[in-house]
Order: structure tokens, then sequence, then C-alpha cells
């Protein structure tokens, strides 16, 4: 039965996206977009390209994997340099910022998609997002961006599910979020800030750790993992490695939030 309502909600979103025809997609490389451009490469005669913004406020790690999942997926490809940290209200980092900063960047993409001449812009909010805390969602439905996969109600789920099924390495992948979801609300977002919790998380993955946040609260690092991690990073060498290179990024304080990793564990946002 479950596999039954899969299969329709695929058609469901074959159909939507056919009917579309000519449209960019807002490529994160995040589970959500990479489903929705896999399923949309395999159509004939449509027309696509992922867009993917290089901004001060995207881990240098995600702008790398989405280039290489599109470039897996045969899919026209462009990365535009954006810093929506240019405009005061963005940097003030109020709790609507979520909200402000997709109205530039899906701004930014809208007028690329129209000079690539494509009728609609996408993005890959599910079905789950509809129902969750996302002040961003009010910027896409003011510049009219389509959401074919909540259109086709894809669950998060869902869309892990048959991700597997079609072998898309972003069928167990973690959950993506932009830097500033690291800062508390209405802390100043910085250039510098910013770096420094990208370096630390990298740090931090490279011990081989596959969910992490740091948290910024100057001068301490709030780390969140995985629960079943935290011994882990607390085994002696671990530990040394990790409070020297956090130290020496400019962190005073290195500490473990002993709940680990969850969603929204900043001011009520949802990261």
């Amino acid at each position: 039965m479950a596999e039954d309502m899969l299969g329709k909600k695929i058609n469901r979103l074959k159909e939507i996206l056919r009917e579309l025809k000519s449209f960019a997609i807002a490529f994160s490389g995040g589970v959500d977009s990479t489903f929705l451009l896999a399923i949309a490469s395999e159509l004939p005669d449509i027309d696509i390209i992922a867009i993917t913004s290089s901004s001060p406020m995207t881990p240098v790690r995600e702008v790398k994997k989405a280039k290489e999942i599109a470039a897996r997926l045969k899919v026209k490809h462009t990365i535009i340099k954006t810093n929506p940290l240019e405009s005061p209200s963005l940097k003030a980092n109020p709790p609507e910022r979520c909200y402000i900063c997709k109205k530039i960047l899906f701004t930014k993409f809208l007028n690329l998609a129209e000079k690539q001449g494509l009728r609609y812009l996408t993005d890959g909010t599910n079905y789950d997002d509809l129902k969750a805390y996302r002040p961003g969602l009010r910027a896409l439905k003011e510049l009219g961006i389509r959401s074919p996969l909540a259109e086709a109600v894809f669950t998060k789920e869902d869309i892990r599910r048959y991700s597997k099924i079609i072998g898309l390495p972003t069928w167990n992948a973690p959950p993506l979020a932009c830097l500033a979801t690291r800062i508390p609300c209405n802390e100043e977002i910085t250039t510098a800030k910013l770096k420094m919790i990208d370096r630390a998380e990298e740090f931090i993955l490279s011990l081989g750790f596959k969910q992490v946040r740091v948290r910024y609260h100057h001068p301490i690092a709030r780390i969140e993992l995985d629960p079943a991690d935290i011994s882990r990073l607390v085994e002696p060498s671990i530990r040394k490695k990790a409070v020297k290179r956090l130290k020496a990024i400019g962190f005073g304080h290195i500490t473990i939030d002993m709940e680990g990793y969850r969603s929204g564990s900043m001011d009520g946002q949802k990261n």
C-alpha cells in the first residue's frame, strides 16, 4: 500500500514538472533539491537548470557537493556568488532573518532564470516543511516560487525512501542549513563569525562525524552532535584535537551540548 502511494506521488510530481516544462531549480545539494533535480533530469522535452548560491552564509563543502551532484546528474548548473550580508536588515539577524535572506537570494535566482528564458523558478520545499517553522516560505509565496515536492505531497520520509531506491547519494544525508542559523537571533552576523563556524564544523566532520552544528556563543563554541557520537568526541585523543583546533580558529571555550543535535535549538529557529 505504501509503495502504491509513493508511486502515485511520483506520477503526480512528474505531471507537475511536465506542466512547468521550463524552469530553474534552487539547488543546495541537499536531500530535497537533489531528489527534485534527479526526477526532473529524467524527463524528456523539458528545459531545466540548477542554480546554487555561493555566499559567506553557505558552507564551502555544500557548494562543492552541489557541483558534484549536478555533474553526476548531467544537468546544467550555475553557481552564483551572492552576499546577503550586504543587507543591513539581514546582518542585524532578526527573527525573520530567513525571510529576508530568501527574498534576496530568490530574487537573484528569478532574474537569472528569466535571462535564461525559463518560465519558472522551483525549490525543494517538501510537504512537511509547510507544517513547520519556515519563515522563508513567505518569501517564496510572495515571489511566486513553485514547490513541486510540496504540491505532490512528498514528505521527507517519502523523499529519502525514493532517493534510496533510485540510488541517490543524499538519501541518508544529514539536513543542511545556512551558517547564520548557528548565531543567536539579534546578534550581528559577520563574515568573520561565519568563517569561524564553517572552519570549526569542517574540522569536526573531518574527524569522521556526519552531523554537527557549532553554535556561536563567542567566546564559547557549543558543539551539537548526534547523541550517539558524543562519547566518541570526548575520547581523549579526539577531544584534544578538537579543542586545539577550535581554539586556534578563535573560540576561547569549547563545550559539548549534552542534548545532542536538534533542529531549532537556536531561539526557535529550524536549522
